[in-house]
């Protein structure tokens, strides 16, 4: 019997690998909730402060601009530092830079468009590691057949930020002015930080976590010695050297390209689509809270059912590729549905429609889970990074792109349109690009 099945016999095993990915849930529900304030709070900040279309949709990709400019940084110091330390300082952080955009009322015009910006950008920076950092630990906290679930359950937290926060930061806007948005998300994220250093610790140093749990999840492929250092007491940093074999991998780059098409979806869902109820459909901002919560529900169910769809074939088939590939590519078609709302007047079949497509784009939202299966364990951070990189280069063009067929058309069908593509360019790339998925190997370099 080996070491890990004799620990396995002999101890029950502890579940701390599951209070984890509660954690990393609510900090990404923070992290979307964030993201989402510009969403919720922007037509009476706009108004306020006199910024038309053109510049929020500028505005909506500052974010990207910097996430997109500090994921190979921030992957490294994951790789360098570790997961704990470096996202704590990512948490508080993103919540600081939030906290301060209540102060933008105090300018106007063109110094308002630019000090937004700014802060917009300091928040994306400091966001760069969380989901680079959130696949380092589901790699190092969870076996082959519970990641894609595990994942699944931190990813959807992008919909609960939309279900939980949307009517709270509606309800805010209307009774308390949109100042209190920034506050309300910056001081919880504060909070959240400080819960971060009691919670997080690597599985071999987990004081809750015994030698069962930790036997059986390394057993199962988890990377539990991915932030140990070596004998000399040092953690060596990756090799920047790497990145040109990442980008030369087939299979990474079709995962790289599916993402990017993805996050069109995301983003327009975090951006454009509330400002889609309130201007083409007219609703006003309250409804807009709990309009946008239903779609963002479905979200929610898709998003945990893709990682139960998925770790089950992963048990019928032993097969990643099959287990990973399937949910993606039929949740991707599926959330092409959303272009039915160019022929319909009524709000509820809108509602329903996008709810369809949220519900898809939940299930396909699978990308982090396969990261977590193919990046290299010696750079898993450097990895991530690089495919969240290519994944919100999205975050910059759709924004804007959006912005700019609103403000032309001066309605949203062809944006929907351009929308739904996307999302039939991501099935194609993991249906044909991919190949089959499996851990990277990388080759050495001096």
């Amino acid at each position: 019997m080996s070491e890990a099945n004799q620990v396995l016999g002999e101890q029950k095993r502890t579940n701390v690998r599951w209070m984890i990915v509660v954690l990393l849930f609510f900090v990404t529900a923070i992290n979307y909730g964030d993201r989402a304030t510009l969403a919720i709070a922007g037509k009476p900040l706009s108004d306020a402060v006199g910024i038309d279309a053109a510049g929020m949709g500028w505005i909506f990709s500052a974010f990207s601009w910097a996430y997109v400019l500090g994921q190979l940084p921030g992957g490294w110091l994951l790789d360098k530092f570790g997961s704990k330390r470096v996202y704590f300082y990512s948490i508080f952080f993103w919540s600081l830079f939030t906290l301060m955009q209540a102060g933008i009322g105090l300018f106007t015009g063109v110094w308002a468009l630019i000090t937004l910006f700014s802060l917009r950008f300091l928040v994306g920076l400091a966001e760069s590691p969380s989901f680079p950092g959130n696949s380092r630990i589901a790699a190092a906290w969870f076996p082959a057949n519970e990641r894609a679930t595990a994942v699944s359950i931190f990813n959807s937290a992008q919909y609960f930020a939309t279900v939980i926060f949307a009517p709270i930061m509606g309800w805010l806007t209307v009774e308390l002015g949109w100042q209190s948005v920034f506050i309300f998300m910056g001081v919880l994220g504060i909070l959240i930080s400080i819960v971060w250093l009691k919670v997080i610790y690597d599985p071999k140093e987990h004081p809750r976590a015994n030698a069962a749990e930790v036997a059986y999840i390394e057993a199962g492929g988890a990377l539990v010695n991915m932030d140990q250092k070596k004998d000399d007491g040092k953690k060596e940093g990756p090799k920047f050297g790497y990145v040109k074999q990442l980008l030369t991998n087939r299979m990474l780059v079709g995962v790289y390209l599916g993402q990017y098409c993805i996050n069109c979806l995301t983003f327009f869902f975090i951006t454009w689509f509330p400002i889609y109820l309130a201007t083409e459909r007219g609703l006003d901002l309250k409804s807009v809270g709990f309009a946008a919560a239903v779609p963002a529900i479905c979200g929610f169910a898709g998003g945990i059912l893709g990682g139960i769809i998925s770790d089950r074939l992963m048990k019928k088939t032993n097969s990643l590729s099959i287990a990973r590939k399937t949910p993606i590519v039929l949740g991707m078609l599926f959330s092409m549905t959303m272009v039915f709302c160019n022929y319909v007047d009524s709000i509820g079949m809108v509602i329903l429609f996008m709810s369809m497509a949220f519900f898809g784009k939940g299930i396909g939202a699978l990308g982090w889970a396969v990261m977590a299966d193919t990046a290299p364990k010696e750079i898993s951070g450097l990895a991530g990074g690089l495919f969240n990189m290519c994944g919100n280069l999205s975050g910059i063009v759709s924004p804007i792109a959006i912005g700019y067929i609103v403000n032309a058309t001066g309605k949203f069908e062809w944006a929907l349109v351009f929308v739904a593509v996307h999302a039939l360019v991501a099935a194609f790339s993991f249906l044909f690009i991919v190949g089959p998925i499996k851990r990277m190997e990388l080759k050495s370099i001096d």
